[in-house]
């Protein structure tokens, strides 16, 4: 190869959602309200949590770190993508690229093993409640937490470190509204051959383990669910479980749609509708599935209310 050809990028441009200009800005619209509304909802969670000191157990700890990690997802991938909605200069350096997708990719990981962790919580609480307090310690509480932000940091370490691998020389227009790792396969010089399978290793065991955990956990509830005599009790099992439930296949649907097919790094035309639900909608969608469905959450909120309300009447 002659010497010229060995130029290699090293800088980008996002193309973004779309190049029409009434679209865009309808589109800068819709987003930035949904940005707003993530971060007061996911913010507000964390603190609501923090300050009540009756919510300070197992399940609204792991709750609080879910939320701090949609805002975390949130951060990384909705300021830019505004930015180049009426930006000349949709440029992004390679260092950049990475470090978004890094913190991208931090916060999703997380997700998967807090999630799994509030799912296992959930089969203590129903399947053995007279066991919650023993088998759910706050030790066990913490250690779980930190080991989800252990995966966390550690898994996109290593993507990270393999793009240094390869070489871009040819285009520089990243198809996509934020630096995601299979648009940037694409881009490559070099066969990424090394790097699709250390995807699909990593990211299909992270996937598998949690999804394991959590199908496994719903299916002792629903066994203990649908053998519990108390109507009553059985209506507040079925409660506290589906939000998480539905949070649950949300997530993991999209990403499994997105990284776990064969061909995902080949086929690009349905990553972005794929990657605005799961980077944009879900963080949404999570503080709301999980307060309008809990009572506890819903009474702290209405107390503080009319506390506020009580003092700005005086």
């Amino acid at each position: 190869m002659p010497e010229a050809n060995h130029s290699t990028t090293t800088e980008f441009i996002l193309m973004g959602l779309t190049d029409n200009p009434d679209l865009k800005a309808l589109l800068f619209g819709v987003f930035s309200a949904i940005y707003l509304v993530t971060m007061v909802g996911n913010l507000g969670l964390v603190a609501l949590i923090y300050m009540e000191r009756r919510l300070h157990t197992p399940m609204y700890i792991f709750l609080g770190n879910l939320a701090l990690m949609d805002s975390c997802c949130s951060c990384a991938v909705t300021p830019k993508m505004l930015e180049n909605f009426f930006s000349e200069d949709r440029r992004i350096s390679l260092y950049e690229c990475m470090a978004q997708f890094y913190f991208f990719c931090f916060a999703e990981t997380t997700d998967c093993f807090l999630l799994a962790a509030m799912a296992y919580d959930r089969y203590v609480a129903i399947c053995r409640p007279l066991q919650y307090h023993t088998l759910m310690s706050k030790k066990l509480c913490v250690q779980m937490t930190t080991g989800a932000y252990i995966g966390g940091v550690l898994h996109p370490m290593t993507h990270v470190g393999l793009l240094f691998r390869l070489v871009f020389c040819g285009s520089h227009q990243i198809n996509h509204f934020f630096c995601d790792i299979l648009p940037l396969y694409r881009l490559s010089c070099v066969d990424p051959y090394i790097n699709e399978l250390v995807v699909h290793i990593l990211a299909g065991s992270i996937l598998t383990f949690t999804i394991t955990v959590v199908v496994i956990s719903y299916l002792y509830i629903l066994f203990t669910i649908f053998t519990m005599k108390s109507k009553e009790g059985r209506g507040k099992a079925i409660s506290t479980c589906v939000s998480h439930f539905l949070s649950v296949s949300i997530f993991y649907g999209s990403l499994l749609f997105l990284y776990a097919r064969p061909s995902s790094v080949n086929e690009g035309d349905t990553d972005v509708p794929a990657a605005v639900f799961y980077a944009l909608i879900v963080p949404l969608l999570n503080p709301f599935i999980y307060t309008l469905r809990n009572k506890e959450v819903i009474n702290v909120i209405k107390r503080i209310l009319k506390k506020g309300s009580h003092c700005n009447f005086l």
